[in-house]
C-alpha cells in the first residue's frame, strides 16, 4: 500500500465522520446555479488554494517505484509516450518526485464524491476545506441563493462512470493536474410546497466536469487542492 493509499483512506474516514447522515445515503449534488466559466477563470491561475487529499507532512516519503522506470513506460497507462500530457506528468514528477497517476487518480475521485454531496447538502464547512477561495465563492453563492428561496435539493450520487486524466503542467512553482469526471446522478430540486423546480426524481442524469486540481510544489503542505472546475462535454 503505498503513501497516497493511505492518506487517502486516512482523509476519506475523517470526512465520512463529518458527513456520516449524508454519505449513508451516498447523495450527490444539483447542477450549481451560477457561471462556472467565470468561477474557472477566475481560479485559472491561482496560488490560493485549499487542502484536498494528499501526503502525510510527518516525514518526506519515499519516491514511487515508477520513478525507476524509463519516461516510456512510466506513464503508458495514463498517456501516450511524447505527447503534451506525458510531459507534463514529467514536469511535475521532476519538482514532486512522489507524484503517480494512479494514486492521484484515485484520490481526485474521492475528493470529487465528497464535494458533489457537500454542495447538495449546503455543507459549507466541508466546501471551503476542499475549494479554493474563487471556487468556493461560487458554490456558496449557489447555496446562499437556494436557501432564500426556500428550495431544497434531493441528490443522489449513483457513481463514477469514469475518470481520466486529461492534463498536466507545471506552472512557475504550481503543479496542476486536470482530470474529466463522467458520473451519473438524480437530482430534483423542490420548493416550499414541495414542487419540482427543477430535474427529475426518477431520472438519472449523466454529467460531465472537468476538474483541475493543484499543488505548490515549493510549500511543505504537500496536499493537492481543487482550484478550476467547468462542465464537460
Amino acid at each position: 500500500m503505498d503513501i497516497y493509499t493511505i492518506i487517502f483512506l486516512a482523509l476519506a474516514v475523517f470526512i465520512l465522520l463529518r458527513l456520516r447522515s449524508v454519505l449513508g445515503q451516498r447523495t450527490g449534488r444539483e447542477r450549481p446555479p451560477y457561471d462556472i466559466s467565470a468561477a474557472r477563470d477566475a481560479a485559472r491561475v491561482n496560488d490560493n488554494v485549499v487542502t484536498l487529499p494528499g501526503r502525510s507532512t510527518e516525514a518526506a516519503p519515499a519516491a514511487p517505484a515508477e520513478a525507476a522506470l524509463p519516461t516510456s513506460d512510466r506513464w503508458k497507462d495514463f498517456a501516450e509516450a511524447g505527447s503534451a500530457l506525458a510531459r507534463g506528468f514529467e514536469a511535475v514528477a521532476e519538482k514532486d518526485p512522489s507524484f503517480d497517476p494512479r494514486g492521484f487518480l484515485g484520490g481526485a475521485k474521492g475528493a470529487y464524491e465528497m464535494i458533489v454531496t457537500a454542495f447538495a447538502q449546503g455543507d459549507r464547512r466541508t466546501l471551503k476545506d476542499l475549494l479554493s477561495p474563487e471556487v468556493y465563492e461560487g458554490f456558496e453563492a449557489a447555496i446562499r441563493e437556494r436557501e432564500q428561496r426556500g428550495e431544497v435539493a434531493e441528490t443522489r450520487f449513483v457513481g463514477i462512470d469514469k475518470a481520466e486524466l486529461v492534463g498536466a503542467e507545471l506552472r512557475n512553482r504550481t503543479a496542476q493536474v486536470t482530470v474529466k469526471f463522467s458520473s451519473q446522478i438524480v437530482s430534483v430540486t423542490r420548493d416550499k410546497s414541495g414542487a419540482v423546480v427543477d430535474g427529475n426524481a426518477d431520472k438519472v442524469t449523466d454529467v460531465n466536469d472537468v476538474w483541475t486540481f493543484a499543488r505548490d510544489v515549493s510549500s511543505r503542505d504537500p496536499n493537492w487542492k481543487l482550484v478550476a472546475t467547468e462542465s464537460g462535454q
